[in-house]
């Protein structure tokens, strides 16, 4: 029986080629392996549940988006990706960015995502429809953060630093849920951009 290709096969291939080809000779192998652990689980949570619930293409872009930069940060540690080095000389920065831009990335990407939720299924709309989706991004953020925070001191101290990616820099943990809200704000004030897609699923794999 013939299978027709949707955008979530064409995204999830694409996913799959890239997350491989990053998983060849990482910086650090056992970073790579932590910093993949979660992403594995949400992608296997997207695969698992799509039947019972199907996010639009929109979502499903904006989700693939994030993780695909989120393998970059795992392949290199996020203190040392090289395009993170490039934009601190060329705009004179104190730090290596690149794990502030992938925070930033988390609210401005997954917003939108997480407003289709709540809209879909808790029936949220109105004001709330606008500011759960944000609030609920700073709570995740704040989550993620205690996470890295156990992962780090728990789990395996010895790979602290550099699954934290904090740089020395005692305020990292707030910069980065700073910048989580600051995406997910944007991207909420840019919000009519987009065509209404809220209500409609994408189409499902068969």
């Amino acid at each position: 029986m013939h299978t027709r290709v949707s955008v979530p096969h064409i995204l999830l291939a694409w996913y799959g080629m890239w997350w491989s080809l990053l998983a060849i000779a990482p910086f650090d192998r056992k970073d790579w392996a932590l910093e993949n652990a979660l992403a594995l689980a949400v992608v296997g949570t997207l695969i698992a549940t799509h039947r019972r619930f199907c996010f639009s293409s929109l979502s499903y872009v904006l989700i693939t988006l994030f993780m695909s930069l989120h393998a970059v940060g795992a392949h290199y540690t996020y203190a040392e990706v090289p395009l993170g080095f490039w934009l601190e000389n060329v705009l004179s920065l104190s730090r290596n960015p690149f794990d502030r831009i992938v925070h930033f990335a988390f609210g401005f990407l997954l917003v939108y995502p997480l407003k289709e939720l709540l809209m879909r299924t808790g029936r949220v709309d109105g004001f709330w429809s606008v500011y759960l989706p944000v609030s609920g991004i700073l709570a995740q953020s704040g989550f993620f953060e205690l996470v890295e925070a156990f992962v780090a001191q728990i789990v395996n101290p010895d790979l602290g630093a550099a699954y934290l990616g904090t740089q020395g820099d005692e305020w990292d943990a707030q910069k980065d849920m700073a910048a989580a809200f600051a995406g997910a704000a944007l991207m909420t004030a840019l919000r009519p951009l987009f065509p209404n897609t809220l209500s409609e699923p994408a189409e499902r794999p068969e």
